[in-house]
């Protein structure tokens, strides 16, 4: 014991001193810091020298009591490295270096690890429930709390309770300005005017309950969802067990934050062995426009012509799904509810009457396209294995699960269960009406996107619209968890002046340059192509649309400003898809390409056109040759973007 502790002091990254013990990255620019301190455990975080996290506390309440009267035994720490790939992401290939404490904490009828990861892009901890005198446990509190130094700026999502789609607006203020028992959603993003940016989330979620923040005299503390019903219980289990960790993801400019991988690297490998069935793409989704379809059409409904119509779409433009959605308000499958919601009779192993889905599947893999459907998951769930199996039969790729609204423990094993049950017939999913991600994509890649953010589909039924200035938002916070599912692809953009709701042929606000740019700016292995075929065919820039990877081998981001506009280049083989977005200023950029090498290369370049400020759907194309020398400046207008192809 004594030679493994001198071999782990001789280690710069780590330092086991009475009074503190360090754990660093492998760097060296962040630092954990943990205290024992008057049998409460405490930790403090610093950045090149700076706190960002001033002492805070660590603890555990259970329905026996608080993890009290503690002792520290020898801590065992090691150096790491994740080094996998990923079936979807945004990026293919990832080396993660890390530095290891693990701190264990022993009461009377206890045992607790501390187990603290430092990469250079961030520092997590999680707790390890090794031992206990009791059968079970009963978690009814973490007493983790978040002491933000200085006079940092927050943008957050607040929430009125547990019960959530995760859709709002975001509030950009002062931490010392927001008041307590103010429940916020993760991640939100710190900026703390010096350079230095930090946001707080958690990775692997699995059998327990997600996490919020609250700030209550001042600090901020940890805030777990309770099971339904009740408000004490918030996760039931056996030793040994393990938390979520909980996640600081830091950097001296925002886009690092964008660019790092540390919730996968902080996630399981795949638990599905074969995952060569997993196809990411795009798909269509019908119930956005208003089921559009031609007055050609015979008989449009949910029946094999209207199915059929999409389907050829997707087979001419090279978009690898369509999406079976509802039909006038009704659901593809029997059911007996009101508006969406599930009835007592229910069934959706039955398509409606005049649906019969393998027909459709067949038709549709015979043209190379994929067939999803939506689905409420109160519908979904007391048949999941049924319906599974009768989706595989019928040909099915995958389902758009919708109206979870929960992350306590329960709702979490739910999900969890859709995806392993999924895996096993060869099924994706989509998870709409839910949280955020956690990096799970790496331990279930057959999870394409998730929701848990407002979005295009407000549009519809929202007189003021959905603002190019909340996109950034989205960027800067939600999507620092990952792929963020986001109704894309409206082609009728609107200036504010006039933007009208509509129901059924939504527009968007920003320009299409904006909306096009959105693929490649937003995370999201699945993107929705929204809007009905004849707004796309034989429109400027559906050329792009119709060939934007949705799964990336590298991701860069060129150039961010909070609040103000980003560019990100993702690199898919040997082309890069470079996409930036104002918000609803007029701006200038010069795009640095230095990440695609030595030449001449080819590029196309989508601008918004000059009169794109008073027509927002008109934009400028054109080829050129670029070198990794030469900036390539573009003029965005109020609520623009652009994007560049470099091949």
């Amino acid at each position: 014991m004594n030679k493994i502790l001198i071999i782990l002091l001789a280690l710069p990254a780590f330092s086991f001193a009475q009074s503190e013990l360090k754990c660093s990255s492998p760097d060296n620019r962040i630092v954990f810091y943990f205290k024992l301190k008057a049998d409460q455990p405490t930790y403090r975080i610093a950045f090149k020298g700076s706190e960002l996290v001033k002492e805070s506390t660590i603890g555990l309440a259970f329905s026996d009591g608080d993890f009290k009267q503690l002792k520290m035994q020898k801590p065992v720490a090691r150096k790491g490295k994740e080094e996998y790939d990923l079936v979807v992401g945004k990026t293919s290939h990832v080396a993660d270096n890390y530095n290891e404490v693990v701190i264990p904490l022993k009461s009377a009828s206890k045992d607790i690890n501390i187990v603290v990861r430092a990469f250079n892009s961030g520092v997590a901890f999680r707790y390890e429930f090794i031992r206990s005198d009791k059968d079970s446990l009963i978690l009814t509190d973490e007493r983790t709390t978040f002491n933000i130094a200085g006079d940092a700026v927050i943008k957050a999502l607040f929430l009125p309770n547990y019960v959530s789609s995760h859709e709002g607006l975001y509030t950009t203020t002062p931490l010392k300005q927001v008041a307590d028992n103010m429940l916020m959603d993760m991640p939100p993003l710190f900026d703390f005017g010096n350079g230095n940016y930090m946001a707080i989330t958690e990775a692997a979620l699995l059998d327990y309950a997600g996490t919020y923040l609250m700030k209550d005299n001042g600090i901020l503390r940890g805030m777990l969802s309770p099971w339904p019903g009740q408000t004490s219980i918030k996760v039931k289990m056996k030793a040994p067990h393990k938390s979520p960790w909980r996640v600081f993801m830091i950097g001296d400019r925002v886009g690092a934050l964008i660019e790092s991988n540390i919730l996968t690297s902080l996630s399981d490998p795949p638990k599905i062995k074969d995952t060569s069935w997993i196809k990411p793409g795009k798909t269509t989704f019908p119930w956005w426009n208003g089921n559009i379809v031609p007055d050609t059409l015979n008989a449009p409904g949910n029946n094999f012509v209207t199915q059929q119509f999409h389907i050829d779409f997707c087979a001419r433009n090279g978009i690898e799904y369509h999406s079976v959605v509802e039909y006038g308000l009704h659901q593809w499958y029997v059911d007996d509810g009101v508006g969406f919601a599930p009835g007592p009779n229910s069934d959706v192993t039955r398509a409606v009457p005049g649906l019969d889905m393998k027909e459709v599947c067949d038709y549709a893999h015979s043209k190379g396209v994929g067939v999803r459907v939506w689905i409420h998951w109160g519908a979904l769930y007391p048949k999941i294995d049924e319906a599974f199996a009768q989706f595989e039969k019928w040909g099915l790729s995958g389902m758009m699960i919708d109206f979870m609204d929960r992350d306590d423990q329960q709702m979490v094993n739910i999900q969890t269960e859709m995806l392993e049950k999924a895996a096993r017939h060869h099924l994706h999913v989509q998870f709409h009406g839910a949280y955020k991600p956690t990096g799970l994509h790496r331990t279930y890649p057959n999870e394409l996107t998730r929701e848990g953010t407002l979005n295009y589909e407000v549009d519809k039924w929202t007189p003021e619209g959905l603002s190019p200035d909340h996109d950034l938002d989205i960027v800067f916070s939600r999507m620092l968890a990952g792929s963020t599912d986001y109704h894309l692809g409206g082609f009728r953009a609107a200036t504010k002046e006039k933007f009208r709701m509509q129901y059924s042929r939504p527009q968007v606000l920003g320009t299409r340059c904006h909306m096009m740019a959105m693929y490649v700016v937003l995370e999201s292995y699945l993107g929705m192509v929204c809007d009905y075929p004849e707004a796309y065919e034989g429109q400027p820039g559906f050329e792009f649309v119709s060939k934007v990877p949705t799964i990336w081998d590298e991701t860069r981001v060129l150039d961010a400003k909070v609040g103000e506009y980003v560019v990100i280049a993702r690199r898919k083989g040997n082309e890069w898809f470079v996409g930036g977005i104002t918000n609803s200023q007029t701006r200038e950029l010069n795009i640095n390409l230095s990440m695609i090498g030595d030449g001449s290369h080819t590029a196309t370049v989508y601008t918004d056109a000059a009169d794109a400020s008073t027509e927002p759907n008109h934009i400028s194309r054109e080829e050129r040759q670029v070198t990794r020398l030469d900036p390539v400046k573009v003029k965005l207008a109020p609520g623009g973007g652009f994007c560049i192809v470099v091949r």
